[in-house]
């Protein structure tokens, strides 16, 4: 067995793609077919059949929810045939009403980092701030007015704030943002769905062309969001929202005591870091998986904190061997 640091550079970065590559393909079978529990189920066992491949010993901090709550992948599950301790949070169908309708962008994510370096979010929601990389630090605020933030992004950027993009998940609590950016001339980019893909989003402004992402969603995304910025070196704030004393039970159960702490990148991944993603249905950033008689075409982004790298990989596996290795 290699040192950690040396099989995380070599080999861990790569089986990270080839996991979620085998969620995305298990769930693009049922892409329009209008059953997004159906879809969800097939990553999420297709995602633990990958795990069960890695030389690692994985703990799940951002699962499909509590043991009681999910049967696979959740908060606390051990996964791995032993090795480095490692950090694991995972989304198997980041849009899972994306993949029923046949919709864009819908993904399969997951993150690590050497143990004790993802934040333990609760399932609730977060208020969320991200640029991507190349500005200066403190360039957006989470506490600071939606215009202030744009003006300064467009300041620094050396543009005008009519060429600054921001992206909003499209709900009526984010009425007041869309206004505000519009008002000093920003576009604005609506999704209908998928939290960690709109952050995801920034982490490549000249391809996506989203320059900002403003809004509040679910806190775990905000971690695998986070994850994806400290790989690229860009920016993101957030603060925990609680709806009730039954939410705010779940972040001391999670070890959270600072109720209101606004926290920075390093503050939800920290380590060594590495991300993948791969595309389930087409997207902005990445393709969707693709049928061909008996092959399957996927396409997976993956990114890694120490060394800055960034790979897209471009794959085509035969079905059968597929199926057998990871649907069973």
């Amino acid at each position: 067995m290699t040192d950690q640091n040396t099989y995380l550079d070599r080999i861990l970065t790569i089986e990270l793609g080839r996991c979620t590559e085998a969620a995305a393909v298990a769930a693009s079978t049922m892409i329009g077919r209008g059953d997004k529990e159906a879809a969800d189920q097939e990553a999420v066992n297709a995602l633990r059949n990958a795990f069960n491949n890695l030389d690692i010993d994985g703990t799940i901090v951002i699962g499909e929810g509590e043991r009681d709550e999910a049967p696979m992948l959740y908060i606390g599950e051990k996964v791995g045939k032993g090795g480095p301790k490692i950090d694991i949070a995972l989304d198997p169908l980041e849009g899972t009403t994306l993949t029923a309708k046949a919709m864009s962008n819908a993904l399969a994510v997951v993150a690590m980092s050497t143990g004790g370096g993802l934040l333990h979010a609760p399932d609730v929601y977060m208020q969320k701030i991200a640029c991507g990389p190349g500005y200066k630090d403190g360039v957006i605020d989470l506490d600071a007015p939606t215009e202030e933030n744009i003006l300064s992004l467009a300041k620094d950027k050396g543009d005008k704030p009519e060429n600054i993009t921001l992206c909003v998940l499209d709900r009526p609590r984010h009425d007041e943002i869309i206004a505000a950016a519009r008002k000093v001339g920003a576009r604005v980019f609506l999704i209908p769905d998928g939290d960690v893909a709109g952050v995801f989003h920034t982490t490549a402004p000249e391809e996506s062309g989203i320059d900002m992402y403003i809004g509040s969603g679910g806190a775990p995304e905000g971690v695998l969001a986070a994850a994806a910025l400290r790989c690229v070196g860009g920016q993101m704030q957030s603060r925990l929202l609680f709806r009730n004393d039954d939410e705010r039970g779940r972040a001391e159960k999670a070890g959270i005591t600072d109720l209101d702490r606004k926290y920075g990148l390093m503050d939800m991944a920290s380590g060594d870091v590495m991300f993948a993603a791969t595309g389930v249905t087409d997207g902005t950033m990445l393709k969707g998986v693709r049928w061909k008689g008996n092959t399957v075409s996927t396409q997976t982004m993956v990114m890694r904190s120490k060394s800055g790298t960034v790979r897209v990989i471009d794959a085509v596996s035969k079905a059968d061997s597929f199926n057998a290795a990871y649907r069973g």
